[in-house]
C-alpha cells in the first residue's frame, strides 16, 4: 500500500519534471548565433547618431530575425521556454537562479566596455560574453536535466 503511494508520487514528480528535462538537443550554433545577434544589436545602436538612415532598417531586420528565431524555437520545443516560470525540479531551479544572477553581470560588463572603449568593442564583448554565457548555461542545464532524469528513474 505504501509502495503504491510512493510509486504514484514518483509518477507525478516525473510528469511535473517532463517539460524541463524532455527537450530536443540544442544545436551547436545556438550560442554563437545568440551572441552574434546581441553584438549586432549593439553595433546597430552605434549607428543611431552617426548613420540614422541605416539604424532603423537594421533594427527592423534584427527584430525580424528575432521573431523568426522565436517562431522556430517555439515550433522546435512545442512551446516557448521561459526560464523563471513554473515549478522546475530543484536541479533546474538552481541553474535558473545562476542564470538570473549572471545575466545582469554580463550586461554591466558590456556597458562598461561600451563606456570605456566604444560601441564596436562593446559589440565584440557582447558577442563573446553572450556566446560563452549561453554555451555555459546550456551545458549546465543539460547536466542538471540528466541529474533529474537519473533521480526520477
Amino acid at each position: 500500500m505504501e509502495s503504491d503511494a510512493q510509486e504514484q508520487l514518483r509518477i507525478i514528480e516525473r510528469a511535473e519534471a517532463a517539460p524541463y528535462v524532455s527537450y530536443p538537443k540544442t544545436p551547436w550554433w545556438y550560442p554563437p548565433v545568440v551572441g552574434l545577434w546581441m553584438g549586432a544589436l549593439i553595433a546597430v545602436y552605434t549607428w543611431w547618431r552617426e548613420r540614422e538612415a541605416l539604424f532603423f532598417p537594421a533594427l527592423v531586420a534584427l527584430i525580424g530575425l528575432e521573431i523568426v528565431f522565436v517562431i522556430w524555437m517555439q515550433r522546435r520545443h512545442g512551446a516557448l521556454p521561459f526560464p523563471g516560470r513554473g515549478r522546475p525540479p530543484r536541479e533546474i531551479g538552481r541553474i535558473w537562479k545562476q542564470y538570473f544572477a549572471v545575466a545582469p553581470v554580463i550586461v554591466v560588463l558590456v556597458a562598461v566596455v561600451w563606456w570605456l572603449a566604444g560601441g564596436p568593442a562593446a559589440a565584440i564583448a557582447a558577442f563573446v560574453l553572450v556566446t560563452a554565457g549561453i554555451w555555459y548555461y546550456e551545458h549546465r542545464y543539460a547536466i542538471a536535466a540528466a541529474q533529474v532524469r537519473e533521480r526520477l528513474r
